[in-house]
């Protein structure tokens, strides 16, 4: 795969309670993606950028709410998440601290 598409598969690290439990118990990290993303894209990219084995990576999309402003009526953008889980051993630290 092209190395300058896995760079643009992940866009963002998803930090919520959900996720550092999911991390803490079964190893699992939380993205939200590209939405023309697929597995083998999502994982090679996780690999790439941490340096980190992975086993699996579940997918999911997202639909956007909807949403009134004043007597308009909007929808938020659609977006699609991923949770990837990494073989025995490794670990993502999104902390970034000392």
């Amino acid at each position: 795969m092209n190395e300058e598409r896995l760079m643009k598969v992940l866009l963002a690290p998803l930090i919520s309670e959900k996720t550092s439990r999911a991390a803490a118990q079964a190893g699992q990290y939380g993205f939200r993606v590209a939405t023309d993303a697929n597995k083998h894209e999502i994982a090679s990219a996780v690999e790439l950028l941490f340096n980190v084995k992975v086993s699996g990576v579940q997918v999911l999309n997202v639909k956007g709410k909807k949403k009134r402003h004043g007597q308009r009526l909007g929808k938020r953008n659609d977006w699609r998440k991923a949770y990837v889980r990494l073989a025995d051993g490794q670990d993502i630290d999104f902390g970034g601290g000392a």
